[in-house]
């Protein structure tokens, strides 16, 4: 009788907000997984997999040469033995246009562009088959004719955080041809919901938490419309992109999410105030340069080329966070370790 090899997948950045949870789902699906992540917000998140018989894990910086290593047996993962992996998921990155600003132009680049070639050259020297590449939906910035834009739709980059992610996209599809290994692109819509490691500097997410703290919430770029995707389902749209023909995913670009979570603010403010009641908003004008996002996104293709429908809500997601917060079991959600960067505008 033979026995199918385990599938081995290697997540970098596996201790953050969809790794964490990412990491629980792949095992649950019979992956073996190594993560490795630098611990910059702690490594609490991923201590429930800790005694995992197929879970394996390496302190680490991607762009460190000594974290990653190609070897003619696999890829060396720190002081770990070479491995082979069936498949990379690159989530480690400098997230968002607030942390961004705050580490500074050099350090974005290095860490979201610099250490995605880095990464990516490890997997192709190893023969890895897929490489997945967490982007964003900041890349589309604003719509310039109100229509719902696709993977075709012009980019429109609003954020220094969208312009590293846009070069490291160009890079994958554009410089990559000669390569073994195969890069599938998601731009994620903005996620929300609980996970190891919450964020609560995430529009849902925070205004959950301001509403059942301050019964007050402060409203800048009013009106402002944006897609929403649970980070449950995040972790569904990948597994899904392991899992697809290759001809099906051979550096595609996926949109993810699902058109049910296109949202104004405001829409998102009533559903926060329906959950959470006696929560006051107050509204102030500011003008500032970050990631201006006004748009609504087409989701078509994930959901006819991968099958892909989010399941859960904006609004289950609201009722989710507001539950954990309610019955204690995040001590203290303001503590900088739920956070990328400590600067956030609502």
């Amino acid at each position: 009788m033979t026995t199918t090899p385990t599938p081995h997948v290697l997540i970098t950045g596996g201790a953050g907000y969809i790794g964490s949870l990412l990491t629980g789902v792949l095992l649950q699906h019979g992956w073996s997984v190594t993560v490795v992540d630098d611990l910059l917000f702690g490594g609490s998140s991923l201590l429930g997999y800790w005694y995992h018989p197929h879970f394996r894990f390496v302190k680490g910086d991607i762009c460190d040469p000594a974290t990653l290593r190609a070897d003619t047996d696999g890829i060396a993962v720190g002081d770990l033995p070479p491995a082979r992996f069936d498949a990379v998921i690159h989530l480690a990155a400098i997230v968002g246009f607030p942390a961004c600003q705050m580490v500074g132009p050099q350090v974005a680049w290095r860490y979201n562009f610099e250490g995605t070639k880095r990464v990516f050259a490890a997997a192709d020297a190893a023969q890895v088959e897929r490489f997945v590449f967490a982007s964003t939906y900041s890349n589309y910035g604003l719509s310039s004719n109100g229509e719902p834009v696709t993977e075709d739709s012009p980019l429109n980059p609003q954020s220094l955080y969208a312009e590293t992610k846009i070069a490291a996209e160009q890079y994958l599809r554009n410089d990559t041809g000669g390569a073994t290994t195969t890069p599938i692109l998601f731009r994620f819509a903005t996620l929300f919901g609980i996970s190891p490691r919450t964020r609560f500097d995430l529009i849902v997410n925070q205004f959950v938490l301001e509403a059942m703290t301050k019964r007050k919430l402060i409203i800048y770029q009013r009106g402002y419309a944006r897609s929403f995707v649970h980070v449950r389902d995040v972790c569904d749209a990948i597994l899904l992109g392991l899992n697809a023909p290759l001809s099906t995913v051979n550096r595609e670009i996926f949109n993810v999410g699902g058109d049910t979570g296109n949202y104004t603010k405001d829409e998102i403010v009533a559903l926060v105030q329906r959950h959470v009641p006696g929560t006051v908003i107050e509204y102030k004008d500011l003008t500032f340069g970050g990631d201006m996002r006004d748009i609504r996104v087409s989701f078509a293709k994930i959901r006819e080329r991968l099958g892909f429908v989010p399941r859960i809500s904006v609004e289950e997601g609201i009722r989710e966070v507001a539950g954990v917060l309610a019955n204690g079991v995040i001590k203290d959600a303001l503590d900088s370790q739920y956070r990328n960067a400590q600067f956030i505008v609502q």
